[in-house]
């Protein structure tokens, strides 16, 4: 009888140790296949938000792309149509002028003809002007020849007193860095710059003087 009772006794202990082990095993088995959902949700969630951030950065590199390459479109068919501009320029002008008798009223009623003409680099015809083609074309109608430079124009002439400048006058802003056609009261019209066309506009710079052509 005494024999007996380890025998019973490790019968039973037997299935308890490994119904012990089975729960535990189990459990372990559970927390794995919890953690592993856990670390799936965390990764979805990542990536989620990932594409999230990245979406309106792609949405804005796409958007300043279209805008660049309209841009730019815009300028090479500009440059397109001054490159093709058959009419007068200002070599035909100065040759033969339209306006041979030179009046500072009539440079102004001349140079309101183009307001709209786009700003275009290098231009000097109605197909397109920069400041100082604008005011190069405008003035080779009178057979008055100004260099196709903001600069010189402002160098060449006769500089005169604020208070003695009339409309049809140039006005020389920034040292030289641009250039328009005095219209009286601080405004004038000029040629701004890309993606505007000429028009009236306010002399915008304190930092400027008159220069008088033809007279």
């Amino acid at each position: 009888m005494a024999l007996a009772i380890p025998a019973i006794f490790c019968t039973v202990a037997l299935p308890a140790y490994a119904a012990h082990n089975a729960a535990s095993d189990a459990s372990s088995a559970a927390g794995a296949d919890a953690t592993a959902q856990l670390e799936e949700l965390k990764n979805a969630d990542a990536q989620t938000a990932a594409v999230s951030a990245d979406a309106p950065a792609a949405a804005a590199g796409r958007d300043a792309f279209s805008a660049t390459s309209e841009a730019e479109l815009k300028r090479a068919q500009l440059r397109a149509a001054m490159l093709a501009y058959r009419g007068p320029s200002v070599r035909a002008l100065l040759a033969n002028p339209p306006y041979p008798n030179f009046s500072l009223d009539q440079v102004v009623a001349v140079a309101k003809q183009y307001i709209g003409v786009p700003y275009v680099y290098g231009g000097a015809s109605p197909a397109g002007f920069d400041c100082s083609g604008f005011t190069q074309y405008v003035y080779a109608q009178f057979g008055v020849g100004l260099p196709h430079s903001s600069s010189r124009q402002g160098s060449g002439g006769t500089a005169i007193a604020a208070s003695a400048a009339l409309p049809g006058d140039l006005v020389i802003l920034d040292g030289g860095s641009h250039v328009g056609i005095y219209l009286g009261g601080n405004m004038m019209i000029d040629a701004p710059y890309p993606g505007r066309s000429v028009g009236i506009n306010a002399i915008y710079s304190s930092n400027h003087y008159f220069v008088r052509y033809g007279i």
